[in-house]
């Protein structure tokens, strides 16, 4: 049975307005201004764009420039420091470091460490480029956005070992409930996506039952992760009252308390004036 390719529905408005925290508008099929709209309709006033290598770095800070709702964060993705030789390494980490000093990028990020696909000789340069990352981020003021994906311990101890930023943000969280009460007693900010819906993610449910109402974001890793019904279509900023309801259900609040607290929470994370 061939797959839905749709664009999912818009669901019903929240009441209480919030940020997208992640999302890849670059990859994502309707114009920026159509993105925008749909995501304004359904109470979604202000996303951040997030760049993963140095021309979509430069993309996102371009069109957080021209859009007041767009919020820039810049940064060579993991799976980027591999692919490039020590020079152009240091090159392309000069580059984003340039862009993280304009006023429109809040974020240095995604940054951090990927063991997905990664061999054992391309963890050193994505161990580097992560260390080099979190410095840029203290040097500029700027919130640091991490990727985390099959490395939590050497992620926690390089932030300890090189300095968090006052302000760290762990994108698509994805570690247990152990590892998130090791984030808030750090003040780590940990970011929910739509796979929080998924069958298959209680440890991910359990992990946002203990965070701090004053920690979570919500995100939608736009194109990636569409939330439960939705899954396997393409995502948008706009979604993210489908997942913020269902994180909700799991803490045991109200919708509009979540989105006050995740409002809140995501203008003080980016350090912008909350809409």
């Amino acid at each position: 049975m061939p797959s839905d390719s749709s664009a999912p529905p818009l669901p019903e408005p929240l009441r209480v307005p919030v940020a997208d925290s992640h999302t890849h508008l670059d990859m994502q099929d309707p114009s920026v201004e159509e993105a925008l709209a749909a995501a304004a309709s359904v109470g979604v006033t202000t996303v951040v764009q997030v760049g993963c290598d140095l021309e979509r770095s430069r993309w996102a800070a371009e069109t957080a420039a021209a859009h007041e709702a767009v919020h820039a964060a810049v940064a060579l993705h993991p799976n980027e420091a591999p692919r490039l030789p020590g020079p152009e390494l240091d090159e392309a980490l000069a580059g984003i470091e340039k862009l993280a000093a304009l006023p429109q990028v809040l974020a240095v990020g995604e940054t951090g460490l990927d063991y997905f696909r990664t061999g054992e000789d391309g963890v050193a340069a994505q161990q580097r480029s992560f260390r080099e990352h979190i410095a840029i981020a203290k040097r500029q003021d700027k919130a640091l956005v991490i990727h985390d994906r099959d490395a939590h311990a050497d992620v926690l101890r390089i932030l300890d070992e090189e300095g968090a930023p006052e302000r760290t943000v762990f994108h698509c969280y994805s570690g247990d409930a152990e590892m998130a009460e090791l984030c808030a007693a750090k003040g780590y900010f940990m970011s929910f996506a739509g796979n929080v819906t998924f069958k298959n993610a209680q440890p991910l449910r359990e992990a946002l039952a203990v965070a701090p109402p004053e920690l979570v974001l919500v995100e939608t890793d736009a194109p990636f992760l569409t939330p439960m019904p939705y899954r396997g279509r393409p995502n948008a900023p706009y979604l993210v009252p489908v997942t913020l309801r269902a994180m909700a259900a799991t803490k045991g609040m109200t919708e509009d308390a979540l989105a006050g607290h995740v409002a809140a929470n995501t203008a003080r994370a980016f350090g912008y004036r909350a809409p």
